[in-house]
């Protein structure tokens, strides 16, 4: 299958496209598609790369992806449970040129605002999580009204931004494939000293001429991209794993220097890593 562009399978007559996934592991390949994608993690956790953005997502989140943005959702692998994301997909045209102007729908605007770089509501209302689990089973004309209760409710809740820029370039396939291979060598070998000879033979390419590539398709370069990838991982083992020390987390993630890794970890999360780990405790008390 081809990495970039991706295809939503429809028909000519399909407006709103309904998805259901269930495995244990999402489609991981980094992809871009025309189509506006809405997703509710019914189950399951990991990491969704979106633009130049890394992040979390777990059950309960709704992510949505604008037109042509690269994403990619990584499942976290270490679980015996399914991941379940249902998905709408849809384009700005999909019901006429100028619906989405008109007066009446004047309300959903901001859910447009933010899709241009993706979003994810962490604590989206029950509303919107009870018309995701109607969808599937109801008509046409329900699922389009769905999907507007849908949009009105997002364009209301609380946003995370996913990508800080706007990348409206599509990607060739044999870029997709190289960014792939990046990003599939750094998640598997995060913990690991990464130089930027090991990576640019990996795409066939000179260090200069990586470095450039790479920064003008992700709005950063290489190594800031590592960082982040650690970082993040770091977040997850300070949060699940409470038996490990900071220094323990630190190690396992590839640093090998706990105030660079202190450092690192509070420009990215804002806040220190223990700080971090008693926010994260509490928030899981508080959904228990």
């Amino acid at each position: 299958m081809k990495v970039f562009p991706f295809k939503i399978p429809k028909t000519k007559e399909d407006s709103l496209i309904y998805q259901e996934d269930i495995e244990f592991v999402f489609y991981d390949k980094l992809h871009q598609h025309e189509e506006i994608q809405i997703s509710y993690i019914e189950n399951g956790e990991g990491t969704i790369f979106v633009g130049d953005t890394i992040s979390p997502y777990q059950k309960g989140d709704v992510v949505v992806i604008g037109s042509n943005l690269p994403h990619v959702f990584r499942s976290d692998a270490n679980t015996e449970e399914l991941s379940v994301m249902l998905t709408l997909f849809f384009t700005a045209n999909s019901f006429g040129k100028d619906f989405f102007s008109l007066p009446a729908l004047k309300e959903i605007q901001p859910f447009w605002e933010g899709c241009k770089n993706g979003f994810v509501v962490n604590n989206p209302s029950n509303k919107v999580i009870k018309s995701f689990k109607k969808i599937k089973s109801v008509n046409e004309f329900d699922r389009f009204m769905l999907f507007l209760e849908i949009t009105k409710k997002l364009s209301q809740d609380k946003k995370t931004p996913l990508s800080s820029y706007i990348y409206d370039k599509k990607i060739t396939d044999n870029e997709g494939k190289r960014m792939q291979t990046v990003f599939e060598y750094v998640m598997t070998n995060f913990q690991k000293n990464i130089t930027l000879e090991e990576i640019a033979a990996l795409s066939n390419m000179t260090k200069n001429a990586f470095c450039k590539y790479f920064k003008v398709r992700t709005n950063k370069t290489f190594f800031q991209f590592l960082i982040e990838i650690r970082i993040e991982r770091a977040g997850k083992l300070l949060s699940k794993s409470q038996e490990l020390s900071v220094l323990e987390v630190s190690e396992l993630c590839g640093f090998n220097n706990i105030s660079n890794f202190n450092r690192k970890f509070k420009e990215i999360k804002g806040m220190s890593p223990l700080v971090y780990r008693k926010s994260q405790r509490l928030k899981w008390k508080q959904k228990a």
